[in-house]
């Protein structure tokens, strides 16, 4: 008897502030990341679905994202984080009303 499937991994990448798409809040969002794996014998052997989004922590909203715009969006964080620029990207301000 052999035993497979599927088991789903979520990776928390990084906190943002957003203006989100669906509420329209300047809040924070959080850039996951959704790997499926396939298993044999409950154990993870390789990557199948890699997935990307974005969710706004103050309505829930969820938006995929794509590869490219999830590494920009990292960027961004570790910019912010850090104070200065990264890969002579410009640094984005907060939003103020």
């Amino acid at each position: 008897m052999v035993l497979f499937g599927t088991k789903g991994y979520l990776y928390q990448l990084a906190i943002l502030t957003l203006v989100c798409g669906q509420c329209g809040n300047p809040a924070a969002h959080t850039l996951r990341k959704r790997v499926t794996k396939f298993t044999l014998f409950f154990v993870p052997l390789f990557p199948i679905s890699t997935k990307y989004a974005t969710q706004c922590t103050f309505c829930g909203a969820e938006q995929k994202v794509t590869k490219e715009q999830a590494e920009q969006l990292q960027l961004q964080a570790q910019a912010h984080a850090t104070g200065g620029q990264a890969h002579g990207q410009p640094q984005h301000q907060p939003y103020q009303p």
